[in-house]
């Protein structure tokens, strides 16, 4: 489905033909896909920079990734800006949030027909279905923040892992707070978190991300790969089974206990 819907999109905008733009996209787009590595199994990998004024940038499912000339301007030469961004669109992809989404409509659909089947002979019936369908969108509208808060976190792990630093974030945002016009809806009739509270959590999350991003970018000044996800290394030779030591609670790595912390899991 991405890459059906990306090539109607290529279709429909106009395409950057500036080389020095567009080789500028690829050589951000190969670090960050790197860095995904294994969390997006199977992507055809494909970044195309489109000429408009929107700032902004997408991915689809498959590893299809647009980034307008809008966003590009605006992140100036920072390239840690334009990665942590698409860092952010490739997270939304590789945590599924659009299938997530899909899934709830469906589930709120079924749950409207059954009260609508279920009150049909209820005075109140519009009342119920009425309060269904607030309660419903103020859910869904939580549930977006929800993952937009689960995107910033995964996509500046990412743009960290490519050797892109994670206090860009915070900047980028501060441009795009810059460019509100009028007065923005309160938090929970908002599909994003406001921006104050977002760059907040970029602040403090950066932090904790530092020593991947110092490390990945050590492995590219000696020429090695930025990401520092590794396979597994097989031994080639069975070793003698050992009797397995009593098993302890696995360590959980800065960046999952941050990933944790700001999505509110134990």
């Amino acid at each position: 489905m991405g890459v059906q819907a990306f090539s109607q999109i290529k279709q429909q905008e106009k395409i950057s033909a500036d080389p020095a733009v567009n080789a500028r996209i690829q050589r951000i787009g190969k670090r960050i896909a790197a860095s995904v590595g294994r969390d997006l199994p199977n992507a055809q990998w494909e970044f195309v920079v489109f000429d408009s004024p929107t700032v902004n940038a997408f991915a689809l499912p498959g590893g299809k990734v647009g980034v307008y000339t809008g966003l590009i301007k605006l992140a100036g030469d920072s390239d840690d800006e334009i990665a942590v961004v698409m860092g952010h669109e490739v997270a939304h992809v590789s945590s599924r949030h659009g299938a997530e989404r899909q899934s709830q409509a469906m589930l709120i659909g079924v749950g409207g027909a059954a009260l609508g089947i279920g009150t049909n002979n209820d005075k109140n019936r519009d009342y119920y279905l009425l309060a269904y369908g607030v309660a419903t969108t103020l859910g869904s509208l939580a549930y977006s923040r929800d993952h937009e808060t689960e995107a910033d976190v995964v996509g500046l792990q990412f743009a960290a892992r490519a050797g892109y630093d994670p206090r860009a974030a915070a900047v980028f945002w501060k441009k795009m707070a810059a460019q509100e016009t009028g007065s923005r809806p309160p938090k929970w009739l908002s599909t994003h978190p406001p921006s104050a509270e977002r760059i907040a959590n970029l602040q403090r999350l950066a932090p904790s991300l530092m020593s991947t991003y110092e490390q990945a970018k050590a492995n590219l000044a000696a020429g090695g790969a930025p990401a520092l996800v590794k396979p597994v290394a097989t031994p080639a030779t069975k070793p003698t089974p050992t009797p397995a030591p009593a098993a302890t609670p696995a360590q959980k790595s800065t960046e999952q206990q941050e990933l944790d912390k700001f999505l509110g899991r134990k």
